[in-house]
């Protein structure tokens, strides 16, 4: 009789991945010991797999440095794995800081950010930005102000079965799809700070009309005063653009009255810094001969000198939740965030001389 062989007790060899070394979603199956649909819903961040099933295939994945094909996910699902951004704003350290928000919310899920910047005055804007969500194939879109603003914008997202989410001074849609900042909260506090140090002459530097913030942080600001007897004549009163240089023309035109304010509140932070270049022209000192007051707290606030009082606005926040509320399961909708703009004090502001 031939001699009996000794059973070999060594586990079986793993099977090698599918021709030319490359890792198939196959492989990861079989690996696994589950099916190829199973993959692809953990791939996708479904909530239809069990958690000890998911952990299984995800170390499978790690061992073999699987990483999933976009361009075939995205077939898959007949979308992109791209998030869009779509802004018409005059400020570049807004859109930096919303644009460094939704790119750490984005870190880690397999989608990445495109950016559409666009002209709201144009009359084609709107087909614009049909086309860029059409040709991208984007999962999901969010407007910031002042596009965020516009229905007929909202409207054709509707059209084309775009998600989307909003951010804007008051609430405009659904609350699944609303990130509201509340702008008029912080301006009124800057009309009671500015009142309680004993400013009667104040001057308001203010965006675009069109802009919703400007008619919600103006009318805040406005009233407020009104209300604690400090009302605030028209002429006091000059129309900005949001920009650096619109800050600089319009302080000109507000310190050449008489009286001269012995405040400004200027309704964003570069306008804010615009009004410390012309106070400098005209040899006034910042806070001693003029209080300055800006909006959004950006970084340029803590850079300039003396340092300067502002409302703070969480803008990186605000687009950290945008790209979130893009990604959340339809059916359990990310819960809206509550924005609560707040007066930060610095060293830009004390009581007027005499």
């Amino acid at each position: 009789m031939p001699p009996r062989r000794a059973k070999d007790t060594r586990p079986a060899a793993a099977p090698k991945p599918s021709a030319a070394g490359k890792t198939t979603i196959n492989d990861i199956a079989r690996l696994a010991g589950v099916s190829k649909k199973t993959v692809s819903r953990i791939i996708n961040h479904s909530p239809l797999v069990r958690e000890d099933t998911r952990e299984k295939v995800q170390s499978v994945m790690n061992e073999l440095g699987f990483v999933p094909d976009p361009m075939a996910r995205a077939l898959a699902f007949r979308r992109s794995f791209l998030i869009g951004m779509v802004y018409d704003n005059p400020n570049a350290e807004y859109i930096v800081n919303m644009l460094s928000g939704a790119l750490d919310s984005l870190r880690g899920t397999g989608f990445e950010l495109v950016v559409h910047p666009c002209d709201s005055k144009s009359p084609d804007y709107i087909e614009g930005v049909r086309q860029f969500v059409l040709q991208q194939r984007l999962h999901g879109v969010f407007l910031v102000p002042r596009v965020s603003e516009d229905q007929a914008l909202v409207d054709m997202l509707k059209e084309t079965d775009c998600r989307y989410a909003r951010i804007a001074a008051i609430s405009l849609d659904d609350a699944a799809r609303m990130i509201t900042t509340n702008d008029r909260e912080g301006a009124v506090e800057v009309a009671k700070y500015l009142e309680s140090l004993g400013h009667k002459h104040i001057g308001l530097i203010t965006g675009p009309q069109r802009y919703l913030s400007t008619r919600e942080r103006g009318a805040g600001f406005i009233d407020t005063l009104s209300k604690r007897g400090a009302a605030l004549p028209a002429k006091y009163i000059a129309e900005g653009g949001y920009t650096f240089e619109s800050g600089v023309a319009c302080a000109e035109r507000l310190l050449a009255l008489k009286p001269r304010p012995t405040a400004i509140f200027a309704l964003n932070d570069e306008m804010a810094a615009g009004v410390y270049k012309a106070a400098h022209k005209l040899g006034l000192s910042v806070p001693e001969d003029l209080s300055v007051v800006g909006f959004d707290d950006s970084p340029i606030a803590s850079r300039l000198w003396p340092s300067l009082s502002t409302v703070r606005l969480p803008i990186r926040d605000m687009g950290l939740h945008a790209a979130a509320m893009l990604l959340a399961d339809p059916a359990r909708p990310r819960p809206a965030p509550v924005i609560t703009p707040y007066l930060v004090v610095r060293e830009s502001c004390q009581p007027p001389r005499g």
